[in-house]
């Protein structure tokens, strides 16, 4: 699988809409699910950072009428 640090915040959803559908269908074994809940929990964290880091640059759009 990818390093989560160098995707971008579409690819990163992806993933982490890949992973919410493979355990909620079940039928993975313990092991498996646990795994997939790590990533998703890091493909969270991933997706957050990008979204804070977009919004500071909308913020100096607005502050600056330009980005920095």
């Amino acid at each position: 699988m990818d390093n989560i640090e160098t995707l971008d915040y579409e690819e990163a959803f992806r993933q982490l809409e890949t992973i919410i559908a493979a355990l909620e269908s079940g039928g993975l074994s313990l092991e498996k699910s646990v795994e997939l809940y790590g990533r998703g929990q890091r493909l969270s964290a991933r997706c957050q950072t990008l979204l804070e880091e977009a919004e500071l640059k909308i913020g100096q759009v607005d502050d600056d009428g330009g980005l920095a």
